[in-house]
């Protein structure tokens, strides 16, 4: 092995490190709001919808850059592109603390949602140059994974900080955390050993596979019938985990069961802990136990169906431990499952149209989440407030529309074409 090979299988995991760092930071943006809803309805002055509103301003700019990341990317690379929306992100976390108004709230949140929408795409296209074939699903597990310390650090730790110094200034420290990661990652990220005179670690599989071009690649995805049934999936499965994990499953825990804010920090840190443990085994159960795709996405999205039965029948009747087991469940079922989702996605489409399936399918569930948060806040908002609480009869409501979503996405996963070992054409190998 050479010198400089070397060096660069080495420094490959620096800056690994500083972007699985920054999925943290991207999960951690993700579902925030949860511990501190409360907080912000007061201080704002919001009612259900318009907190609502709020949570999901997040996603809409984050759904919508999912193929501009990708062009972006392979323009400016994904050493700028990271940190001048880190630095957008950063602004928005600044706007969201200080703002003055319920507007400005909203307009700091989806300034965060753009900022870090930057992150996923370009560490992808990273990893494929510092690693091999072989390692690469094994780092892409290890990144999803950082995400369930995002979610982590978002509930104990945020609800324990935002009772230190409140909602406001905890904003503000994340937003200059934030900050820091996007110099970290212009000081030591580079997009391709090349870059610093070295080898790529990666290795050739053979001539490459004549290119697509991005609306060529757009009109198969979307002309494929074996798509839309992910797509649905991903849409109503991850309409149930944000809203829920990353909004209303706060307020609930709250109001409904009189939790303090310390308390429902812990039961909600069970979805990172779900994550965490979720996205190895998924996918050791997939590739090594089911030898299948369609199986663990069909028995994955019947437990999250039970999981919200739960909530919608349930809803004030739970005990203790059963909240936990409830979150510690959509951690694995409903979010760590997303990696065997997008797996299939791939194995789908040619090996040359990855980015353009994943970039399409990515919209669905951070538009569910879009779609959904302020809907459930509306329906809580319907049934009014007492002494400034929503009602049981809201959170029954609420819940139950959950429910139907975990009632469709399940039905959507009948239809999947099981995709592991399944050639595709224009595949000339399956790696």
């Amino acid at each position: 092995m050479s010198d400089s090979l070397s060096k660069a299988l080495r420094y490959r995991w620096l800056i690994f490190w500083i972007l699985a760092t920054g999925y943290v930071l991207v999960y951690f943006h993700r579902l925030c709001p949860a511990v501190v809803a409360m907080d912000m309805m007061r201080d704002l002055r919001a009612g259900g919808a318009m907190l609502g509103l709020l949570g999901s301003a997040y996603f809409y700019p984050y759904a919508i850059m999912q193929l501009p990341a990708g062009l972006l990317s392979d323009s400016w690379g994904p050493r700028r592109s990271i940190t001048l929306f880190f630095g957008v992100a950063f602004i928005g976390s600044l706007v969201l603390g200080l703002a003055p108004s319920l507007v400005w709230a909203i307009i700091g949140r989806a300034l965060v949602g753009l900022g870090v929408s930057m992150l996923f795409v370009p560490t992808m296209k990273v990893l494929a140059e510092w690693f091999r074939v072989r390692e690469f699903a094994t780092m892409t597990g290890i990144l999803v994974a950082m995400g369930g310390l995002g979610v982590l650090t978002a509930a104990t730790p945020l609800a324990l900080l935002s009772t230190w110094i409140g909602w406001r200034l905890s904003f503000v420290v994340v937003g200059i955390c934030t900050l820091f990661l996007g110099v970290l990652v212009w000081a030591f990220v580079r997009d391709r050993p090349a870059d610093l005179g070295w080898p790529s670690p990666s290795e050739p599989s053979g001539p490459a596979p004549a290119a697509i071009g991005l609306l060529q690649g757009m009109k198969k995805v979307l002309t494929c019938p074996w798509f839309w049934p992910i797509a649905i999936w991903f849409f109503f499965d991850c309409a149930v985990f944000f809203s829920f994990g990353g909004l209303w499953g706060g307020p609930y825990l709250m109001q409904v069961y009189g939790l303090s804010k310390a308390k429902t920090g812990h039961v909600l840190s069970m979805i990172a802990i779900g994550m965490i443990v979720g996205s190895p085994l998924l996918s050791l159960l997939s590739n090594r136990v089911f030898q299948a795709r369609k199986p663990m996405l069909v028995l994955s999205s019947l437990v999250v169906l039970c999981l919200t039965a739960l909530l919608a029948f349930y809803t004030d009747k739970l005990p203790l431990v059963g909240l936990y087991l409830i979150t510690l469940g959509l951690g694995i079922f409903a979010s760590a499952i997303v990696v065997i989702g997008f797996t299939t996605t791939k194995e789908l489409f040619p090996v040359q149209m990855a980015g353009t399936s994943t970039g399409l399918v990515n919209l669905f569930p951070f538009a569910g989440g879009a779609v959904f948060q302020p809907v459930l806040g509306y329906l809580l908002e319907r049934h009014g407030q007492v002494d400034g609480i929503f009602t049981l009869a809201g959170y029954k409501e609420a819940f139950f529309v959950l429910f139907l979503c975990a009632l469709i996405a399940f039905f959507a996963t009948l239809f999947l074409r099981e995709t592991l070992n399944v050639p595709v054409p224009g595949n000339k190998s399956r790696q």
